[in-house]
């Protein structure tokens, strides 16, 4: 069977994630401005077919296209996932995960969330225009944060690297049918 990985990325933190999951496939992977121009006899030669887009304000980007085409790819084994800055074991990655998808999406499409970082320097500049608001008002609003919020508040403040192969592994065995 083959497997097609299909992403956007903007810091490259979904990239490699896409990467990873094409090497652990033996897959095939494109860009989703390349995917956009495919005419749709394109994609009949996969029998699996994910996407990969990055985390913005609990959605994943670009994941429209994706769930859209799914509708006529339920013969295949359909994954999304998204990568973000959040830890994996973030309780606020599960509902932004059951948030993408329908409840009928739910049951031809896994979704899967992989942990990654911010990398400031890579930003587009209303991208990080929004995360130094984001910073200010979360700041400002908490007066007396809590331990785990200070931690959040200073990691998110500025560039860091979170990303890990294993998150990749999952994804990768369900498109690979086990």
């Amino acid at each position: 069977m083959k497997t097609l990985i299909i992403y956007t990325s903007q810091t490259g933190f979904t990239e490699r994630y896409a990467r990873w999951c094409a090497e652990k496939t033996d897959g095939d992977i494109l860009e989703l401005k390349e995917a956009q121009k495919k005419d749709d006899s394109f994609f009949d030669k996969y029998g699996a077919i994910a996407y990969g887009g990055w985390a913005m304000a609990g959605k994943t980007v670009k994941v429209k296209w994706f769930l859209d085409k799914a509708g006529s790819w339920k013969n295949k084994r359909l994954a999304v996932f998204c990568v973000g800055g959040s830890p994996n074991d973030n309780p606020d990655v599960d509902t932004a995960l059951h948030n993408m998808l329908t409840d009928e999406q739910r049951g031809y499409i896994r979704a899967f969330y992989c942990q990654g970082g911010f990398d400031y320097d890579k930003m587009n500049a209303p991208s990080k225009l929004a995360m130094k608001v984001f910073v200010s008002a979360l700041k400002a609003k908490k007066k007396d944060p809590a331990e785990d919020e200070k931690k959040m508040i200073e990691m998110i403040s500025q560039s860091y690297d979170i990303s890990d192969k294993k998150y990749a592994e999952p994804i990768a065995e369900y498109l690979n049918g086990r």
